[in-house]
């Protein structure tokens, strides 16, 4: 149903060297690389981050997070790593969420500008 996201951030190399990390254990890397926009995707560009002078002000309690597709349980916990070591801020540990169901297994972080993500397994391992 949706073709891409986009989101705005204070400082776009910052955002380079974060998502670079955190995605590249899913499977995306930077497709479309710029001064200003940089394009995520593992097949064409699904996720696109943009510099702003004004991004969405963080708020835990909007509901809002993206959520990636990770292609095993490992990946989600180098993920969770990989977003840590380069500033982002624990929101969930690497971890079955039975909540969410049988086989959901998740990570969730929350990036420097203050956008929540999480990478998800659905694979039982």
């Amino acid at each position: 149903m949706i073709d891409h996201v986009s989101i705005g951030v204070s400082d776009i190399a910052r955002a380079k060297l974060f998502y670079d990390a955190a995605l590249q254990p899913l499977g995306y890397t930077c497709l479309s690389p710029g001064d200003s926009s940089l394009g995520y995707g593992k097949d064409g560009v699904q996720l696109w981050i943009s510099h702003s002078g004004s991004p969405v002000a963080p708020d835990p309690s909007s509901g809002l997070h993206f959520c990636f597709r990770a292609p095993t349980r490992a990946s989600v916990a180098a993920f969770h790593a990989s977003a840590l070591a380069l500033g982002g801020q624990d929101n969930g540990r690497p971890g079955l969420r039975p909540d969410y169901g049988d086989n959901y297994y998740a990570a969730f972080v929350v990036d420097p500008d203050g956008y929540r993500i999480e990478a998800y397994c659905a694979r039982a391992e």
